[in-house]
């Protein structure tokens, strides 16, 4: 996976594990997600997008048709932190 110089990732403990215990498809997906992520983080198939209600503040890209990757980001100095917060599908997510 090619780094951005521009763009920290980090993840929450909460995130780790969720991805820990999600399956080997979903562990997979998200590495795909990922790397398109740093590439791009607009890309069409990621449908990046800032969330409302209680989650207001985060944004999401889609992992897979369900399932939802939420992060927040910052400015630390020049270079923006991407830190994902949680995963799951979108029924665990916005309940």
């Amino acid at each position: 996976m090619r780094e951005n110089p521009d763009i920290r990732i980090d993840y929450s403990a909460k995130f780790l594990k969720q991805l820990k215990k999600s399956s080997l498809s979903i562990k997979i997906a998200f590495r795909k997600r990922l790397a398109l992520f740093i590439q791009d983080q607009f890309h069409p198939q990621l449908n990046h997008h800032s969330l409302i209600g209680n989650l207001k503040g985060y944004k999401s890209i889609n992992i897979t048709g369900d399932w939802r990757a939420i992060f927040s980001e910052y400015k630390e100095l020049e270079r923006k932190v991407v830190v994902f917060e949680m995963l799951g599908t979108h029924s665990e997510l916005y309940k």
